[in-house]
């Protein structure tokens, strides 16, 4: 008996394909993948590697914010090279000593410490820098100009890691650090942005005193929403001097229902039932 053609609209695995980037419903050519799913895959993959290795454009980044009238200040971690930045992570967690020599004599002229310093660093993505870095920094330095927070200028970091933030804070004398870093990059996410806060950053802290901000891109957390969530927390440290696995994220959201009623909690487990 020969075949009949299945019916698109009974299968429900579409329908959720539409709702994801996630790779479901792929199909199937015997035992194997369509050959056009294949292609997607490998080209997803590709585009991954590319993110990884490509070059961190400082200087465009560096003339952009100087179009916006915003200082910054070009460092690079103990990194020499890439290659050395993906097999020593330990070396992209610190400064070169040049640039934190760099950082000592600008905290010397510049005395007295700010409230946040700024940190861009291309991680493993510098697609997701170059894209997401400038709007989000648009957003959030809307809102925290208006809170009253004083700002460093921009530090951008070469071939930075997370980590790296903390002697950038300690040496400027900052009371809290925040570091927009390119994110290990996935097969649908080549250029996702993460940012990492602390609290009284200093050499030394593991990842428990951070909290992390993750997918900040058009496709995923919108910047307004990341900008949102940062000032929740730089309000909430101050408050109970601390940051990290004790500073939970409970900002309150608008939706469009409630947008001219009471805000509701954005983590949906805290809330009363």
């Amino acid at each position: 008996m020969a075949n009949t053609p299945q019916d698109n609209s009974s299968n429900p695995w579409l329908e959720l394909r539409r709702l994801t980037p996630a790779r479901i419903a792929l199909g199937r050519t015997g035992t194997s993948l369509p050959t056009g799913a294949q292609l997607d895959f490998q080209f997803a993959h590709a585009q991954a590697r590319d993110a990884v290795h490509l070059a961190f454009d400082h200087q465009g980044l560096r003339s952009q914010l100087s179009e916006r009238q915003r200082d910054s200040l070009l460092l690079h971690s103990a990194a020499a090279d890439r290659h050395s930045y993906l097999q020593r992570p330990d070396l992209g967690r610190r400064l070169h000593p040049d640039s934190a020599q760099q950082l000592r004599e600008y905290a010397e002229a510049n005395p007295g410490g700010v409230d946040l310093a700024i940190v861009v660093a291309d991680g493993l993505s510098a697609l997701a820098v170059h894209r997401h870095t400038l709007p989000f920094l648009a957003r959030f330095e809307e809102q925290s100009t208006a809170d009253g927070w004083s700002l460093a200028p921009v530090i951008l970091v070469e071939q930075g890691r997370v980590a790296v933030a903390d002697e950038v804070g300690e040496l400027l004398g900052a009371k809290m650090t925040v570091i927009l870093i390119g994110e290990r990059p996935g097969l649908s996410s080549p250029d996702s942005l993460g940012l990492y806060f602390t609290y009284n950053p200093k050499v030394g802290l593991t990842d428990a005193y951070r909290n992390c901000i993750s997918n900040v891109r058009l496709e995923g957390l919108s910047y307004g929403m990341a900008a949102h969530r940062l000032l929740y927390l730089m309000r909430e440290a101050c408050r109970r001097q601390l940051s990290g696995v004790n500073l939970k994220d409970e900002a309150q959201v608008h939706t469009l229902e409630s947008d001219t009623d009471t805000p509701k909690q954005g983590n949906f487990l805290l809330s009363k039932p």
